[in-house]
């Protein structure tokens, strides 16, 4: 008998702006399924959320593992399949979720590609947790920036031939659930954009390699793009940062990096990363939605 798997799931163990009778900041985890995308760009199936408050005295692994075998039985009581990955979107907590996750079939993708859980979390931060009592109103101090990595070179395996600029039209996006694709993760459209505007996005091509490049691509977890000084980078995983192409000369790079802020703000902050074998060829090998999100 085959166990059926359910999609990913979204977690965020973290102390949110609340301050408990105690004078301890409140910690909650939350969690929440990834939505699959139809092909009209909706989010598809049944969804998963779930949350619960941590006293600050029992933030550990295992506190958070109890927590998931939880989540797990009351997923199953909704009729709900477990899901095979967890992804986690804070470097500071991937080792206390790796251990808590160990043993129950969860397997820990350290992941920025955590767009519904993000659009959760803001949501309870603008309408949630100001009405609770306790909490801290007004500015906070804001975390220590993190230290970027220095953007490195794609293997030669997974370097396409040549690459180009592109746009399309959001309406266009909303059926990319149907097209042609060996690789591919899609995110909701957001909702009150103008059909007609332009998403910028990259082309990757090889006439021999389309596959491998996208199947190689897929497990890097791509977040966005970026035009950092003359070089074209693809943000993923966690903190992970790849040279897509040798470096632009200065003008265009320039150019290119205005243009490309301006249109992703545009678009509601999604962008696209395509493969496939050639200019002329209909059919994508890997196909990728981005959308800028606030780091970790």
């Amino acid at each position: 008998m085959t166990t059926s798997i359910g999609p990913d799931w979204e977690l965020d163990y973290y102390s949110r702006p609340i301050l408990e009778p105690d004078g301890k900041k409140r910690w909650e985890l939350l969690i929440c399924t990834t939505p699959e995308v139809d092909s009209q760009g909706e989010s598809d199936g049944e969804s998963f959320r779930w949350s619960r408050t941590c006293p600050a005295s029992s933030v550990n692994s295992i506190w958070l593992r109890e927590a998931l075998q939880e989540a797990l039985a009351d997923a199953g009581q909704q009729g709900l399949a477990a899901p095979r990955r967890l992804r986690c979107w804070r470097a500071s907590m991937r080792t206390m979720v790796q251990r808590a996750a160990e043993g129950l079939g969860l397997e820990l993708v350290p992941s920025r590609r955590t767009y519904a859980l993000v659009s959760w979390l803001q949501q309870r931060e603008q309408e949630v947790y100001p009405e609770q009592e306790g909490y801290m109103a007004g500015p906070l101090a804001p975390p220590p920036a993190p230290i970027r990595s220095v953007p490195v070179p794609l293997p030669e395996a997974a370097r396409g031939d040549q690459w180009a600029w592109a746009s399309l039209p959001l309406e266009a996006m909303r059926e990319a659930g149907g097209w042609e694709s060996s690789f591919r993760s899609l995110v909701p459209i957001p909702a009150g954009l103008d059909p007609a505007v332009p998403v910028p996005g990259i082309r990757l091509f090889s006439r021999s390699r389309a596959l491998a490049i996208a199947g190689w691509l897929a497990g890097l977890e791509p977040v966005r793009l970026e035009i950092s000084g003359n070089q074209l980078v693809l943000e993923a995983g966690l903190e992970d940062r790849w040279l897509l192409a040798s470096a632009l000369p200065e003008a265009e790079a320039s150019a290119a990096a205005e243009a490309f802020a301006a249109a992703r703000e545009q678009a509601g902050g999604l962008q696209f990363l395509a493969v496939q074998a050639s200019e002329s060829e209909p059919r994508f090998e890997g196909f990728w939605m981005l959308r800028d999100l606030p780091d970790a």
